[in-house]
């Protein structure tokens, strides 16, 4: 409440009303170590209404992570470590960045899965060295967006019984009392989708919360959704119960009823010292994570072999090995010179990465047989055997991506997620959010342009290309052969702090020759991929299915005796990365006689031809009809290619 006055500015409503839900989780239940936030085997805690903001703070700072009381008092300003919603923080505890409605309920789900795989693997008798429980605090917002409702459909599923949702029903939203728009049976929509359900639980009596919380935890075969009814804003005598509480202030004349109502005598961001010695969780966290430590380490002395792959994989740490093993990858794919859709050149990545890390854990929303994420060594994930490293997570795109994101902040897992690019849209907010927090989720979009054909224009990816590019610390690539599509793998995988979406196709791409140089510079993001003698006249720029076709157009060119340099750029952002040497080196300002191509929305393709080259694009819908003609039908042809070029030879 003070907190939220100082900075003029926030949500008081929901963390008074939800107050008393905190401290029995917090003190009660919850293990953790403030001492160190990254403890393993931790209880998670997400709190998915993220504009509850300050009641994550104030425990957090009760507790004794390293959050002190000025942060509090500076809530909401700039450089504070107390932003308007909660951000990705680990050292000070918390677990995610939520205030999107819905996603932290889904990273959740992903940390609960986590959780089970990871136990199902490494879990010994007398051994459980990864056994802790999600706990996840939403409201009625959380519960309207529809991701909520793919991701907990999921947790039914695969019977995540240590995920515990405590849900704020105090009938509340911004608009007012919800039963006007919102008279779901929430209670038994969960019990359909196979979760425990505890109902009418009053949230501000501290016995039946216990109660409650004792009875979710004893339950191991189901999440369980504990119905808290709670009172928004409550203790204050003239705003609980109201709207006026959610979004604003409660102003400092009903902030001094409130101290009087609830009888606390302090001074604002003043702490007791008996409640803060109460509350503090350093001593009880510190001999919690010892008594983990001794089992650990008893553990190695008892399975060595599966403590030292565990400890690796907690730690994020890749194979001693890999370098050298990922570079025979590379090579061997190189060596075989498939001219194969990069959808098929993906799985092929698959077979030779996946050996090489047991801890790469992925996907498909619902089209597993045409993205080709299913390789050899996949096992599926299901509610009674947890040991596999496949997630069959149904037509739920959203509900996936934020699940993705949750996989790997719980950590010990590499996760993978795929859909047609079309559909990147509907998972769009949760790679956002991956981009946002620096999570390294690797999202596979296959059939990538007009070339998926007849499906029609509903499923032809024209903006998404340019849409997902716009998303900072996002690393898009979009391969053109066999190579590429190893070398943009390598990278999503040896990623720590940048998600990447690799965009692929449907259709059979033409295998492109290189020498080991151009191998490596794939991983700058755009390269010479064929050269001319002496200074270009002209440069192709493309991507994708268009590098093929734009070599094509070279050879033509060349043939008539044009100079013609052809560069690949795989990855633009990483491109534009680069010193500015090297893009120099690749792109000379002195040519500005410059085409690009490829098949999608043309105007991101401006900063590199500039004002005197051409793009070669498509500003509109598609059409049904196969994807050869369809390339014939909107320009992307060698002949056309190479009349632009001659368009822009001819007025130098």
């Amino acid at each position: 409440m003070d907190a939220v006055q100082a900075a003029n500015s926030g949500h008081p409503g929901a963390p008074m009303g939800m107050a008393d839900i905190a401290e029995v989780l917090w003190n009660d239940f919850l293990r953790h170590n403030p001492g160190d936030p990254r403890w393993f085997n931790r209880d998670r805690f997400v709190l998915s209404n993220g504009h509850a903001s300050m009641l994550l703070y104030s425990v957090l700072h009760l507790s004794g992570y390293d959050l002190p009381i000025e942060q509090l008092k500076h809530f909401r300003q700039l450089g504070y470590k107390t932003p308007g919603h909660p951000e990705y923080d680990l050292s000070i505890g918390v677990e995610t960045t939520t205030g999107p409605l819905g996603q932290g309920i889904s990273n959740a789900v992903g940390m609960a899965l986590a959780e089970k795989i990871l136990a199902a693997r490494f879990n010994r008798p007398d051994f459980p060295v990864v056994d802790h429980h999600t706990y996840v605090f939403l409201g009625d917002g959380c519960m309207m967006e529809g991701i909520s409702h793919e991701a907990c459909s999921l947790a039914g599923t695969l019977r995540l019984g240590k995920l515990i949702a405590l849900y704020d029903d105090n009938g509340i939203s911004i608009d007012g009392h919800v039963q006007g728009w919102f008279t779901d049976d929430t209670p038994a929509r969960f019990r359909a989708y196979g979760w425990q359900v505890i109902r009418d639980v009053d949230g501000h009596d501290p016995d039946e919360i216990k109660q409650a919380i004792e009875t979710a935890r004893a339950e191991t075969g189901m999440p369980t959704l504990i119905c808290c009814r709670t009172i928004i804003g409550h203790g204050s005598p003239n705003k609980q119960g109201s709207e006026a509480t959610h979004g604003a202030p409660l102003g400092a004349d009903e902030v001094a009823l409130v101290r009087e109502n609830i009888d606390w005598p302090h001074a604002p961001f003043e702490v007791p010292s008996e409640i803060a010695d109460a509350w503090n969780g350093r001593e009880k966290g510190a001999r919690l994570q010892s008594e983990w430590r001794t089992l650990v380490n008893a553990y190695h002395s008892r399975h060595p072999d599966l403590a030292e792959e565990f400890e690796r994989r907690v730690s994020r740490d890749l194979p001693a090995d890999w370098p050298r093993a990922a570079d025979a990858v590379i090579a061997a794919i190189a060596e075989e010179a498939a001219s194969v859709a990069t959808r098929k050149a993906s799985l092929r990545c698959l077979e030779g990465f996946g050996p090489l890390l047991p801890e790469l854990v992925g996907g498909s929303a619902d089209l597993t047989g045409s993205n080709l994420t299913f390789w050899s060594g996949s096992k599926a994930v299901t509610g009674k055997d947890a040991g596999g490293n496949y997630l069959y997570f149904g037509v739920r795109e959203f509900g996936m991506a934020a699940i993705l994101n949750g996989l790997w902040l719980h950590g010990g897992v590499k996760p993978y997620g795929a859909t047609f690019l079309t559909f990147s849209d509907y998972a769009r907010n949760a790679i956002r959010m991956a981009a946002l927090m620096g999570v390294p989720s690797i999202f596979v979009f296959t059939h990538d342009s007009i070339g998926l054909g007849e499906d029609g224009p509903t499923h032809q990816p024209i903006e998404h290309l340019a849409s997902l590019r716009l998303i900072p610390n996002l690393q898009v690539w979009r391969p053109c052969d066999t190579v590429e599509t190893a070398q943009a793998w390598r990278a999503a995988l040896e990623s720590e702090n940048t998600p990447t979406a690799l965009v692929l196709t449907r259709q059979g791409l033409p295998y492109q020759e290189r020498d080991e140089n151009q191998v490596a510079a794939i991983a700058r993001g755009g390269y010479v991929l064929r050269d001319c003698d002496g200074e270009p006249e002209l440069i192709l720029i493309a991507t994708g299915s268009e590098v093929g076709i734009s070599d094509q157009a070279r050879m033509k060119l060349a043939a008539s005796g044009r100079r013609v340099r052809l560069v690949s750029m795989p990855c633009t952002s990483l491109f534009d990365a680069q010193d500015a040497a090297y893009r120099e080196k690749v792109l000379p300002s002195t040519v500005r006689a410059r085409v690009a191509v490829e098949a999608g929305v043309s105007n991101c393709w401006d900063r590199y031809v500039g004002c005197d080259g051409k793009v070669i694009g498509i500003d509109r819908f598609g059409e049904s009809a196969p994807a050869a003609l369809l390339f014939e039908h909107f320009g992307f042809t060698a002949d056309h290619i190479c009349e632009a070029a001659m368009d822009l030879l001819d007025d130098k």
